[in-house]
């Protein structure tokens, strides 16, 4: 063996070629760590082939998207079970246990698949560091001097396991305590936990009781580590906050108002009454007044619209960047939303809403949007694209092609766009010269969609000249048909048509209103807060003001309904927020009272734009010579068994042809009609009088087969030709027509 000052030696000076050699090898298989964390940072996988004890070696990262504030925020307060327990049939994993209440918002969690398993943390639950240790050092000491008896200064045969509880810090055991005195030293540790000079404020302290018949094991255990939950209550001895644990708060006595708090047994209350909730559950307004699922379809959608992402879009050079050209202040919002500073990144359109059922393009949540508010900007936005155009050397450059002179009317002299030009498919936004094949390229617009050269940067250091150039795209996406919308109570829809001003009803002021919402939609799904925010909006518009929307400050004596009903009334409306509306088309009264007023509406993210696809003839598939899947790659829509029988219903039998044949994998083969298969038939090639000729001739029946073409599927000559690998002869009989 060698030591390193002789290994080192043996290098420099030559004396050990060998282990020179072993340390050159071992240092090249090595690696660095920069790439392997640049890999697994950009893709959440990680390769080991050990496999680390890990349930999962994919998706262990996530992008922190901002398509807005809400889902900044809430992807820093996500908590994932694991990809594992999504393919366990067992609910289990997906519970909400007691002792995560407080700790794991019951309401912002998604639907499908990830339900239960992708959760969020509640608004003031916090996630612990590592303590100071010299507070975890005193901890014994203290413990000591309140009444514990040191492991070392007892005897275990004299203790009496019955009486005394074992002490346990970090699953290290300090010593016992006796029984009567454990609930005093537990009082005391918590006034002492609560000023935070001699323990840390982040240390849970959990004692399990004697006598039960099944139960945890009875013990006081103490617990300081870093990565463990905890939220805040009010302690009632000392009217102070104090941080408890998951473990903790199973064997505590906590009330949500002062009057539920009973002497002697309770101990603690808690901050608000909202605090089980996310930040984004305390966003929904009034989520007492729904049904469970509208408030869980709002935490996804609210993370889905378009809104304000950030202040610095103009200079910022993202993938992609949502946003809204107009956004407002909701009337009718609860006070989380003004702690977070929402206003500041605005999200959303106030509009006026009549619920009516009005010319049936508002069935099966579709909505009719007024067209003359769409011309005056109602939920207009924009979507920005980033592209990075790098030059492979130095002595590349940025610059115009001298040899197409058309250039210069949509480029400048040094090969880039003039910010704010109009681009369409195939028209070019830069051009540069590239060293290495000496000429010029020239890049084009690719895209489907017009859009706007919105500003263009040079990257690089000044020392240098830049060889990097950044154009930032913006395509203008305003509401068009099919596009998505959706209030704050979860109830979604889509435009279904641009209605024209004139034909809308109007009430007897004269307003005319920008949204149709067909009342068809409130019964099932029982989304009340959103016929409460029809009213408070209202009246929040007549009177100047901004009414709160945070949970559980109704009661069933004292109404959100009433409450607004009667602000209505002192407006001068009526007290259900209902008006008489007349007819756009005839101007008639209409015979019904019609529910009217102000909702905050979200635009959500998708739009028709992204999600179109049509396709007669184009790409295939190599093997079975049908249309590909996937939007990018030109592909087609899958017509499946349940479409073919619709088509069949209908009568339409030369479309199922058109869609299943002859835009799909429609060919024509050869047939011998005397033995009846596909697979004999060859062409060959014979040379007759110093020219070559075509012949076509069955291989089992030679010249007594009879050959023609037909037209058939690809894809059942494929089968034929599988079927004939395993010995089994198709014969197919024809007939001439």
């Amino acid at each position: 063996l060698h030591s390193p000052v002789s290994l080192i030696f043996d290098i420099v000076y030559g004396g050990s070629i060998t282990i020179a050699g072993e340390l050159t090898w071992a240092l090249k298989k090595s690696g660095n760590i920069e790439s392997p964390l640049n890999a697994f940072f950009a893709t959440g996988n990680i390769f080991s082939s050990s496999g680390l004890g890990l349930l999962q070696d994919k998706g262990l990262t996530i992008l922190a998207e901002n398509i807005n504030r809400m889902r900044y925020m809430s992807h820093f307060r996500s908590v994932h079970r694991g990809a594992f327990f999504q393919e366990m049939r067992t609910s289990e994993p997906r519970q909400l246990l007691p002792e995560a209440w407080g700790f794991i918002c019951p309401v912002h969690t998604p639907d499908g698949s990830p339900c239960g398993l992708l959760n969020h943390l509640t608004k003031y639950c916090e996630v612990t560091s590592t303590p100071d240790p010299k507070l975890v050092a005193n901890i014994p000491s203290l413990l000591t001097s309140l009444g514990m008896v040191p492991l070392k200064g007892v005897s275990l045969i004299a203790l009496n396991h019955n009486e005394h509880y074992v002490v346990l810090l970090d699953g290290q055991v300090l010593g016992h305590v006796e029984k009567r005195e454990a609930q005093r030293l537990v009082d005391k540790l918590r006034i002492l936990k609560i000023d935070g000079k001699r323990v840390p404020r982040t240390l849970e302290i959990v004692l399990v009781p004697m006598g039960r018949k099944c139960g945890q094991f009875p013990g006081l255990f103490l617990f300081s580590g870093p990565a463990r939950m905890m939220r805040p209550v009010i302690n009632l001895a000392a009217q102070k906050i104090e941080l408890i644990g998951t473990f903790e708060q199973i064997y505590m006595d906590i009330c949500v108002y002062p009057e539920e708090a009973y002497e002697g047994i309770t101990t603690h209350q808690e901050v608000t009454d909202t605090s089980f909730l996310s930040s984004l559950a305390c966003l929904i307004p009034l989520p007492d007044c729904n049904q469970s699922p509208r408030n869980m379809y709002q935490c996804q959608m609210g993370k889905q619209t378009m809104g304000t992402p950030c202040h610095t879009w103009h200079l910022q050079a993202e993938t992609k960047l949502y946003r809204l050209q107009t956004p407002a202040s909701p009337f009718f919002r609860p006070g989380h939303y003004d702690l977070v500073g929402l206003d500041e990144f605005a999200m959303g359109t106030n509009a006026v809403v009549a619920v009516i059922s009005y010319t049936g393009y508002d069935m099966e949540d579709a909505m009719i949007i007024n067209k003359a508010s769409y011309e005056r900007g109602f939920a207009h936005g924009c979507v920005y694209k980033s592209e990075f155009i790098e030059l492979k050397s130095q002595k590349s450059y940025f610059g115009l092609d001298p040899e197409q002179p058309e250039l210069q009317a949509s480029l400048d002299s040094d090969g880039l766009p003039h910010p704010g030009t109009f681009l369409k498919q195939g028209q070019p936004y830069c051009c540069y010269y590239d060293d290495d094949e000496a000429k010029f390229h020239v890049e084009r617009w690719k895209g489907k969609e017009a859009m706007y050269i919105d500003n263009v940067r040079l990257c690089g250091g000044l020392s240098q000249e830049p060889t990097k150039a950044c154009i930032v795209f913006r395509i203008p996406r305003n509401p068009s048909v099919g596009d998505k919308f959706a209030s704050r109570a979860g109830q979604k829809g889509i435009c279904s048509y641009l209605w024209p001003e004139e034909n809308l009803p109007f009430t007897e002021t004269g307003l005319i209103p920008d949204i149709i919402f067909n009342p068809h939609g409130f019964p099932s799904r029982m989304t009340i807060a959103m016929m409460i925010e029809v009213m408070a909006g209202k009246s929040a518009v007549l009177h100047g003001l901004v009414h709160d929307a945070t949970p559980f400050r109704f009661s069933e004596k004292d109404t959100a309904i009433d409450y607004f009903g009667r602000m209505l009334e002192a407006g001068g409306y009526n007290y259900y927020s209902t008006e008489k509306m007349y007819s756009g088309i005839n101007g008639c009264e209409l015979k019904a009272d019609i529910f009217f007023g102000i909702v905050h509406y979200q635009r959500l993210r998708h739009m028709v734009s992204d999600k179109w696809q049509v396709r007669s003839t184009g790409p295939i598939d190599v093997l079975t010579h049908q249309p590909v899947k996937g939007r990018r790659r030109g592909g087609g829509v899958r017509f499946g068994e349940m479409e073919r029988d619709s088509l069949l219903s209908h009568g339409s039998a030369f479309l199922l042809q058109d869609r299943l044949f002859h835009c799909s994998d429609k060919t024509v083969m050869l047939l011998c009609q005397t033995c009846g298969s596909i697979l004999s038939p060859v062409v060959r090639a014979r040379h007759r009088g110093g020219q070559y000729e075509q012949d076509i001739c069955c291989k089992v029946c030679q010249e007594n087969g009879k050959v023609e073409e037909v037209e058939m599927p690809y894809i059942f000559r494929y089968l034929v030709a599988q079927l004939a690998s395993v010995n089994i002869k198709i014969k197919i009989d024809v007939m001439e027509q």
